[in-house]
């Protein structure tokens, strides 16, 4: 179960939902303030793929499901918060303005978290009263299922701030990353940019359709990465000589102009209506939700191999469902 009790959400889309059914599956209560109309109707759609995601995944007892209120404003949801996530749109003057309203009404002591793909802390921060307590922790979606955090200080969080986040996010079965030096977009996104901007590229020229550079990954290294990451999975390609083997073969390589990763396609409405053309043939005949479903049902296989092999995101798992039976032991 979490160290934590109560949080607030700020943003009730897609990664604010998915913090919240983390959150409450972990016994933590959490008010949601998010100023859309149908943002009720949004979160429970969420909340309704997390609870069945978990009764999959989880084989440990788990925790007693933590309460759920939505509030009018930032000022009802934030007071008594120990964690403050804000999700909220990815504009820094939407953010600063939150941030206001927050600190106007949270406990002194209380961690505001961000969860921005790629602005960074130190403009988040820069028009606080108290910057200290203001970091970024990136979660990826489904936030319920992958376990990966970054968390990424600026130049004002205090180390107390890190420090306590990474409590938080482990005691709730994540894996918390910390980014020890600032940059935009972090680690993650940097190295999912690459790859959409090469994948970009490959359709627009009309090497590869949509499918074809899904299926590359999907059949191919989506594989590797996922259990070994970048790094150990060419180690092994170097063979018993390992990467010092590996860098000495396919280093020269790196001259070749074999990627456009410097060149950006031109975003027009042309590429546009291929991109979305092709994705629509190739998935179109199934919704949104049928989608989530299948992509939660193929993470908790994969995540249920990694766990039995003690392996990368499967010992997150494994740590997390061995902490949820020791706080069952101790009710």
């Amino acid at each position: 179960m979490s160290i934590i009790k109560y949080a607030a959400v700020i943003g009730g889309g897609v990664i604010g939902a998915g913090w919240v059914s983390r959150l409450i599956e972990n016994g933590v209560d959490v008010a949601i303030y998010d100023p859309a109309e149908d943002a009720m109707e949004k979160v429970e759609a969420v909340l309704k793929n997390s609870r069945y995601a978990y009764g999959k995944l989880i084989s440990a007892p788990r925790a007693k499901e933590g309460s759920i209120s939505f509030k009018d404003s930032i000022a009802a949801a934030v007071p008594g918060a120990e964690l403050i996530i804000e999700s909220v749109p990815e504009r820094l003057d939407i953010k600063q303005s939150v941030y206001a309203e927050i600190e106007q009404s949270a406990d002194t002591d209380a961690i505001i978290a961000s969860s921005t793909s790629g602005i960074m802390p130190s403009d988040l921060q820069a028009k606080m009263s108290n910057p200290e307590r203001l970091l970024v922790a990136h979660p990826f979606n489904p936030v319920y299922l992958l376990p990966l955090v970054e968390l990424v200080g600026g130049k004002s969080t205090s180390m107390d701030t890190i420090n306590r986040a990474r409590e938080i996010y482990t005691s709730v079965g994540m894996h918390p990353l910390h980014v020890k030096k600032e940059i935009e977009a972090f680690i993650a996104d940097r190295l999912l940019e690459a790859i959409w901007r090469e994948s970009l590229w490959l359709v627009k020229d009309g090497i590869a359709t949509t499918q074809d550079v899904d299926d590359a990954v999907r059949f191919g290294f989506g594989l590797r990465y996922a259990q070994m990451g970048v790094f150990d999975t060419y180690r092994v390609a170097g063979g018993e000589a390992g990467m010092r083997h590996f860098m000495a073969q396919f280093g020269p390589c790196l001259k070749w102009p074999w990627t456009r990763l410097m060149d950006v396609p031109e975003f027009t409405d042309e590429l546009v209506d291929l991109i979305a053309g092709q994705s629509d043939e190739q998935s179109g005949h199934m919704t949104i939700r049928e989608m989530e479903r299948i992509r939660d049902d193929n993470l908790i296989a994969i995540l249920h191999g990694l766990k039995g092999n003690d392996w990368g995101a499967g010992q997150a798992l494994g740590k997390y469902e061995s902490h949820l039976l020791e706080a069952a032991n101790d009710d």
